[in-house]
């Protein structure tokens, strides 16, 4: 049982860039799309889509190369047992803008930059770069 979807998520998503794969299959959920589309938006990865029937629904993510991906690590900020909290002007910035953080805000889910820019804070879920 996994207690932690999100981060059970971007595990794979990390293991898969290490070892060179190009497509991870995961069990669906709708916040899991939602931050498979940010990395998406942002370039980190060249698709995500659904695929199978509803009781087993899965999302299948594909990475942006075989040969080198454009991830370097994902680190999973706030944990089911600590959740990380960030105001409108203490959204970080990360590796000096290199990368990007992911909250989830009132507004959906999106990047710490967007975020900065609607004025909003949210829950920090994960930065990547």
């Amino acid at each position: 049982m996994v207690n932690d979807p999100i981060g059970d998520m971007l595990a794979q998503i990390k293991n898969a860039a290490m070892a060179g794969k190009y497509v991870v299959e995961l069990p669906h959920s709708r916040m899991k799309t939602q931050v498979a589309e940010v990395l998406v938006q942002e370039g980190y990865l060249a698709a995500a889509e659904p695929f199978g029937d509803k009781p087993k629904l899965m999302l299948r993510l594909h990475l942006k190369s075989k040969e080198a991906s454009a991830i370097r690590d994902i680190k999973r900020v706030s944990k089911p047992s600590l959740r990380w909290y960030v105001t409108k002007d203490k959204v970080p910035q990360v590796l000096g803008g290199m990368g990007i953080a992911v909250l989830s805000t009132s507004a959906g889910i999106m990047t710490g930059s967007e975020a900065k820019k609607r004025g909003i804070g949210g829950e920090l879920l994960c930065t990547v770069w």
